[in-house]
């Protein structure tokens, strides 16, 4: 897999972007969701999630719990929002490394894993943007790294 750009004209294209990712989806896969503050990274997750729990499913952002975990269809699901750790050591007290080994994780902010981060995970990365019409939306960019498939 190369990497690939997606135009998002609103939450709902984000959320299905989510939910067309959600669809392969497999234990042991993470996913890195980078981009700034309010670039729509917890909103792509929740379409992920849904897309392989229900379209009811409530999905909050981690933020204050820092990890969120959701039985799903065929693979377990692991939401992390690392925003507010300020040592990458502190990820081993939320169980990150073992909830790789059982679930897929999503990782909002994975820069604070510093030097414990990994080396194949697919990075979607959200920013602002504007499509050719100089509509306002969502520029997703996914890009594959190291062994991920």
């Amino acid at each position: 897999m190369i990497a690939e750009t997606v135009w998002l004209k609103d939450a709902t294209a984000t959320e299905a972007l989510g939910a067309r990712i959600g669809q392969s989806l497999k234990t042991g896969d993470i996913v890195y969701l980078t981009g700034d503050l309010g670039a729509g990274k917890s909103c792509l997750a929740r379409g992920l999630i849904r897309s392989r729990t229900n379209a009811d499913q409530d999905v909050p952002s981690p933020t204050f719990t820092l990890v969120q975990t959701y039985e799903a269809e065929g693979v377990d699901i692991a939401h992390f929002d690392l925003y507010r750790l300020t040592d990458p050591e502190e990820v081993y007290e939320i169980g990150l490394f073992e909830l790789t080994e059982d679930h897929a994780c999503l990782i909002e902010w994975p820069q604070r894993l510093g030097h414990l981060g990994f080396e194949d995970y697919l990075e979607i990365h959200l920013e602002a943007g504007q499509d050719e019409h100089g509509h306002q939306g969502r520029i997703a960019t996914l890009t594959p790294h190291g062994q991920y498939r």
